[in-house]
């Protein structure tokens, strides 16, 4: 931890909790008008789409899964702000490219782009350990997703009003949000990381197996870290499909699921951004993690099941709550390695989770295409997706219960 006053520390965290609400509204944004993009661009139906989108979402993953561990040792190396402002300016030209893209091929383009430089999170969660103290870091990790889930508040909100004027307005939207980002981030955020608790570069550690390797000599953050990756797994269930599902389901238009979004958004930001606080308080990090399984499984099924449009908003606060997990593994984790190594530690989880976002888009899409696209009336089920989800989150709880066993 930097050796600054605990004020500069809260105005230095409080920049980076801006710089990813920013970001998280940006790719917010776009959510609502993606099916409509790829329609337009081939004339193909809502569960083809969304195979697409699986692949877009696959080639943006895979990229974030080579250069995440890179761009954290850089960050080890030369600090955190350098890492954070490529990656927002990044963003801001990749949006570009997806508003003007003439075809599935530009769209592919802009995603590799994005994902070579996509390290915001990482690098973000990284600052936030620099500045933070230990006992309070889970606490802090809270506060990022709850920037997040501002974020996701505002952007599919405005992305669904602005998907009325046609589905490439909300990228040219979500460009300008990013150039402001990077604009923000140039003047007013500070480096966090210290002289002294800088690395040396090395070629060995900044590629995706080297780093793991290095993590993994801490067996217990390596069973949380497979716990985090399986539970990001069933997470990422909701940006994969929430879209084609609602859109399947209940015959929502782009308004509509950019408005459910946002309330997903609300109560994500209200219980990372507060409750989250509470519920470490009172019950620790290992009951908090074990408690959102708990609530993610019966979340997940009951989206699945439902028939009627009301019952995924009855469904939300206790999607919501379940949400309590992700800050308590990032906490758990992030406790148990040294300052000088945090760059790598969010590079490794970031480039764990980009294997999540490899896998989990491809298995959650094809799973909706195999229920909708040409499904015989008995094998008709758009909640499929969700009901797979559920069963990898029961997954999730075996090795953080193995990790535990091993303290």
């Amino acid at each position: 931890m930097t050796e600054t006053t605990k004020p500069a520390r809260t105005k230095a965290a409080y920049f980076v909790f801006v710089t990813l609400a920013l970001d998280a509204m940006g790719i917010g944004i776009i959510v609502p008008v993606m099916p409509d993009l790829l329609r337009d661009l081939s004339y193909m139906s809502i569960g083809e789409a969304a195979k697409w989108g699986g692949y877009l979402s696959f080639v943006y993953a895979l990229m974030q899964f080579v250069f995440s561990p890179l761009l954290g040792a850089i960050s080890d190396r030369f600090g955190r702000r350098p890492i954070l402002l490529i990656s927002v300016g990044t963003l801001a030209i990749d949006y570009l490219i997806m508003a003007l893209a003439p075809t599935l091929a530009i769209l592919f383009l802009g995603r590799v782009l994005a994902g070579v430089a996509g390290a915001t999170y990482s690098t973000g969660a990284a600052y936030i350990a620099d500045v933070t103290p230990k006992e309070r870091r889970s606490a802090m990790f809270g506060l990022v997703g709850a920037s997040f889930g501002v974020g996701f508040v505002l952007g599919p909100a405005i992305g669904g009003l602005l998907g009325e004027l046609g589905p490439r307005a909300p990228f040219y939207a979500a460009a300008a949000l990013a150039a402001m980002n990077f604009l923000y981030g140039w003047f007013v955020l500070p480096e966090s990381l210290a002289p002294e608790n800088r690395r040396p570069f090395e070629w060995r550690r900044a590629n995706p197996l080297g780093a793991f390797r290095q993590i993994m000599a801490v067996p217990i953050v390596a069973w949380f870290l497979a716990a985090q990756f399986l539970y990001r797994v069933s997470h990422f269930v909701y940006p994969a499909v929430w879209s084609y599902f609602t859109a399947e389901a209940f015959g929502w238009t782009a308004a509509q699921i950019g408005l459910s979004l946002a309330a997903v958004g609300v109560g994500f930001a209200i219980v990372q951004g507060g409750l989250i606080h509470i519920v470490l308080k009172r019950l620790g990090e290992v009951r908090t993690a074990l408690l959102g399984f708990g609530l993610n499984i019966v979340a997940m099924v009951g989206i699945a099941l439902s028939t009627k449009g009301w019952m995924i908003y009855a469904l939300m606060p206790l999607s919501a709550l379940g949400d309590i997990t992700a800050p308590a593994l990032s906490g758990l984790m992030a406790n148990r390695i040294p300052d000088d190594q945090q760059g790598e530690l969010q590079g490794v989880v970031a480039s764990s989770q980009a294997i999540t976002t490899i896998i989990s888009p491809l298995a959650m899409t094809q799973t909706f295409g195999l229920f909708t696209v040409g499904a015989a009336s008995s094998w008709y089920f758009p909640g499929a997706p969700f009901i797979l989800a559920a069963g990898v989150m029961a997954l999730a709880a075996v090795p953080f219960i193995i990790g535990l066993r091993r303290r």
